[in-house]
């Protein structure tokens, strides 16, 4: 495969010591790689370096000539009183194209990442909406490599999924930053991590994450046993140096300044270890032995006249690791707020045990202070905060989530969203608890703090629910998995992966566009002549011609029985329970009669 761009000797600091020194790197066509690294060691700045955004201290990089370079940020940013449409034909503007093409392009991306309505404004929509729209605008360039920052941020589940089929079907190379962990197995041959652990900064292997992961472990336990072997050589070289004046006259110069090398090696060594360390994070729980901690029994909830969840039925008891699934918008959030005693349902009951203690992780992090300082946010009134029953020094507190000295007195806004999570995790810890309700805590963790997570909540003695769209954190903590469709639907799954399988089929690529109302697509039922009915037989032809109207027939019961949910929703729990089940047959009965249409469609069209 032929070298797209080079990069050599690429040089960037922001302290004493730099992200990364004197980096290589070559991008061949075609290569699918994954980038990752710990919050704040270069990967944004690398990729913008790369994109020629951002210039680096030394070094230079070299594109083929003719090479088209795109490049997805993290933040997607759009000029106010556009159109999506106008969005991606700005993009266009410097492309020689003739109007019509530039034209014929945008819609053909539009359409390719899921939008329907073209002129919809880019000023309103949602996160998962405008990540699309950035994707759209760099597809639309056709590039030979497109390097994206986080592009899962803002995506559900199965956008993510829709995500990953679109690159490995991809034309072009790509590299990728992201800290989802399936999401790097589904779409990387090869992964790339930047961290000041390894002595250039990055460390590179082939054959996809649990391949790299395994090189990148053969490498470190080499650096240990390497800085090992040094602190050693340099323990014999002091007790030398410490002998009497009379002795060291006796040895060589050379020997004195190679001790000297020796521990200028071993701070080095000492500062890239000191890298690999992973934030203490470890909630405690109260130590509470009741059988049932939370109830619940025929819950239900409307908004806006759309009904969540009905019917729906939890125990939560000491040990229970629940999964919360579903598409943006289908009440995730609204459920864990039902949980929380935040808001009331609009039917059935929450039972809670006598004194239940409940900790709750806010999607956004909303409860943090922007504009305190790291030191207050960790420790409001004192210098000194209790965990387990000890007392500790806030500097010591901040250390354990990898927070410096210096960064105590830097306001909250000023943090990373990675450092921010942390923040709010600290804050977390101090408060014993019986029931963790975490709302998108994964968001903007990188991979280590996601892992120490992990074994802190599969520790952890209490219950948990769980909203994230990480699915390793998902399929690895939760026996149990409960997905929400947002239309008043919620079902029991043994895995994320078998949630998926029951959502995509009937949804479609709707799945990924679940913000929008859902809206299945016919099939044409134009002009028939010319195809080959004879591959239908006699009863088949009968249920094809009258298939339109069955399914008109249907979708008109479903509008009968949303209305019956939105006047349910004051009538009580019984009536808007089985409004909801109502609701949900009619739904399965149109999406049953489309995909049996579809069917006879094909086999009719040959």
């Amino acid at each position: 495969m032929s070298v797209l761009l080079s990069a050599r000797g690429l040089t960037k600091s922001f302290s004493h010591h730099p992200l990364f020194a004197a980096l290589a790197l070559d991008l061949r066509a075609g290569e699918r790689i994954g980038l990752i690294g710990p919050n704040g060691a270069g990967k944004s700045t690398l990729l913008k370096i790369l994109a020629g955004r951002e210039s680096a201290d030394e070094g230079g990089l070299t594109v083929r000539r003719g090479t088209r370079v795109g490049y997805l940020a993290q933040d997607d940013v759009f000029a106010p009183g556009r159109t999506v449409r106008d969005v991606v034909l700005d993009r266009l503007a410097g492309e020689h194209l003739e109007e019509h093409e530039r034209e014929t392009r945008a819609a053909i991306v539009l359409t390719q990442v899921g939008f329907e309505d073209h002129d919809r404004p880019a000023d309103v929509l949602s996160g998962g909406w405008r990540k699309r729209l950035a994707l759209a605008r760099e597809l639309a360039r056709e590039p030979d490599f497109l390097l994206m920052d986080e592009p899962t941020n803002h995506l559900d589940l199965p956008g993510v999924v829709w995500l990953e089929k679109l690159l490995r079907a991809a034309p072009f190379g790509y590299l990728v930053a992201t800290h989802d962990r399936a999401f790097l197995r589904a779409v990387a041959d090869e992964v790339i991590e930047v961290s000041r652990v390894y002595p250039a900064g990055v460390f590179r292997a082939d054959g996809g994450y649990d391949a790299f992961a395994d090189k990148r472990d053969l490498f470190l336990d080499a650096q240990a046993r390497q800085q090992e072997a040094v602190a050693n050589q340099v323990r014999r070289e002091t007790e030398w140096l410490s002998r009497k004046e009379s002795a060291q006259r006796k040895k060589s110069r050379s020997r004195i300044e190679e001790a000297a090398g020796r521990r200028d090696e071993l701070a080095e060594l000492n500062y890239r270890t000191a890298a690999a360390g992973a934030a203490g994070i470890d909630f405690v729980g109260t130590g509470r032995q009741s059988k049932k901690l939370l109830t619940v029994t025929g819950v239900g909830k409307v908004l806006g006249g759309r009904a969540l969840f009905c019917g729906l039925d939890l125990i939560l008891s000491p040990g229970t690791k629940l999964g919360l699934l579903g598409p943006n918008g289908s009440g995730k959030s609204t459920l864990l707020k039902v949980l929380a005693g935040d808001i009331d349902p609009d039917a059935g009951t929450v039972a809670r045990a006598d004194g239940l203690r409940v900790v709750v992780f806010e999607q956004g992090r909303t409860s943090l202070d922007p504009a305190v300082t790291l030191r207050r946010a960790l420790s409001p009134n004192a210098d000194t905060v209790t965990y387990r029953d000890r007392q500790l020094h806030v500097g010591g507190w901040a250390k354990q989530f990898l927070f410096r000295p210096d960064q105590l007195d830097l306001e909250v806004s000023a943090l990373s969203g990675g450092e921010q999570a942390r923040v709010r995790i600290a804050q977390l810890m101090l408060k014993p608890a019986d029931l963790l309700l975490l709302d998108e805590p994964t968001n903007d963790l990188d991979i280590p703090a996601l892992e120490v997570l992990e074994e802190s909540l599969d520790d952890f003695p209490g219950a948990v629910v769980l909203v994230s769209h990480d699915r390793d954190l998902l399929d690895r903590l939760c026996t149990t998995v409960v997905g929400l469709d947002g239309r008043g639907g919620a079902a029991a799954y043994g895995s994320v992966a078998q949630w998926l399988a029951a959502y995509e089929p009937r949804n479609g690529d709707r799945g990924a566009r679940a913000e929008d109302p859902p809206r299945a697509a016919a099939p044409a039922s134009g002009n028939t002549q010319g195809q080959k009915k004879k591959k239908l037989s006699f009863k088949e032809q009968q249920e094809w011609d009258g298939m339109e109207a069955a399914v008109l027939a249907a979708e008109e019961a479903l509008a009968e029985r949303q209305a019956d949910v939105e006047r349910a929703a004051t009538a009580g729990h019984e009536a808007l329970t089985g409004a909801c089940r109502a609701l949900e047959d009619a739904q399965y009965a149109v999406e049953r009669l489309y995909a049996r249409w579809q069917e006879l469609e094909a086999r009719r069209g040959g």
